[in-house]
């Protein structure tokens, strides 16, 4: 049911976004009552979870409110200047509604889901340190691999720069000192090996089924307005991301995983770590191709040698004994070492995190 669908976007926001979650509890309510929200939802009734249609919904009125046509909502959402006042909230929301009805319609059907959160790249970026230390240290190489970066799901790309990243880490800078994007990890403990100032990266490439071109006004917006409205430091960390996206642009292929890493994977790279990326991505991805993926990533894994290593580095929600509770875990694998590895855990935008207290030889 579409309402309960809303109730569980809502739940999951409760803490980090108070607006949202009121957002779509009412939204839900009025759903379940056949209100606007059923005709500003109808196509959508037999979405599954994955799709999550609440944050569809929501992104479609932020986009409004950001495009500056929506002001009576705009004084709630502190992204457009505005402070919450939740108790009004909804009522200053349904003019919103009946008045752009077959607009938010069109979008809300017709738009996926894009979170392109550049918080995570600070996990990332100790992850790929961890990767590149443990496959040196299974050949004896003194100095870390380079780093050749396949991103699944790269939505606008906005992750596929970590080491043109600057972050502050116990008052260290790592990463490039003149990056327009200043990340502060927030981390709990470190990484199992010491931080290089200079990470590596030979080459870059990443894929969507939906790919977002942040050249362009409409693909900023479309980015912007999945950032949860009360959240306005993810908006000045995202528009920071897709300034530097536009000095060091990294195209995006249209393409679905499976059939795009068969044709990056299909030889190793001699003297190159080659390390395959996603987050926040399996939910959205059908069984079939997850399977199809996981086929992909075996026989690549089959093909790697010592010298020419692969890496899976995965940052992705795992449900914990709460129902409505995930965990966002960075996982790597390491082949042909055979190594499976939890670096840590932390929230879906990548800050603040947590390192495993574990070391690894």
């Amino acid at each position: 049911m579409l309402a309960e669908l809303f109730l569980d976007a809502s739940r999951s926001c409760r803490t980090h976004s108070p607006l949202t979650h009121a957002l779509l509890a009412a939204a839900a309510d009025d759903l379940a009552r056949g209100g606007v929200t059923a005709r500003v939802m109808a196509g959508a009734e037999c979405d599954r979870q994955g799709s999550v249609p609440g944050l569809r919904f929501a992104a479609a009125l932020h986009r409004l409110v950001l495009e500056g046509r929506a002001p009576a909502l705009a004084r709630h959402y502190p992204t457009a200047g505005g402070s919450p006042d939740l108790d009004a909230l909804w009522d200053d929301a349904l003019p919103v509604l009946h008045e752009h009805t077959d607009e938010l319609r069109a979008a809300v059907t017709t738009t996926v889901v894009q979170t392109n959160e550049p918080g995570r790249s600070a996990p990332l970026f100790g992850g790929l340190q961890t990767a590149t230390h443990l496959a040196a240290a299974q050949v004896g190489r003194r100095t870390p691999f380079p780093v050749r970066l396949l991103e699944v799901g790269a939505s606008g790309g906005l992750n596929l720069r970590p080491h043109r990243i600057a972050y502050r880490v116990d008052g260290v800078r790592y990463g490039d000192p003149g990056s327009p994007l200043t990340l502060d990890p927030r981390w709990t403990g470190r990484p199992s090996v010491a931080l290089d100032h200079n990470l590596r990266l030979v080459r870059r490439a990443g894929c969507d089924p939906h790919p977002v071109d942040v050249s362009t006004e409409s693909g900023r917006l479309h980015l912007s307005s999945f950032v949860w409205a009360d959240q306005p430091a993810r908006l000045e960390r995202l528009r920071a991301a897709v300034d530097l996206a536009q000095l060091d642009p990294v195209p995006v292929q249209r393409a679905t995983g499976p059939e795009w890493l068969a044709e990056q994977l299909v030889r190793p790279e001699r003297d190159v770590l080659t390390v395959v990326w996603h987050s926040v991505v399996w939910q959205y991805t059908s069984p079939a191709d997850r399977a199809m993926g996981r086929a992909v990533l075996a026989e690549a894994a089959a093909r790697a040698t010592p010298m020419a290593p692969l890496a899976l580095l995965v940052f992705e929600p795992r449900r914990t004994h709460r129902p409505t509770k995930y965990q966002f875990q960075l996982l790597l694998k390491l082949w042909p070492a055979g190594l499976s590895l939890k670096l840590g855990t932390g929230v879906g935008h990548g800050i603040p995190f947590t390192w495993d207290t574990r070391t690894w030889d």
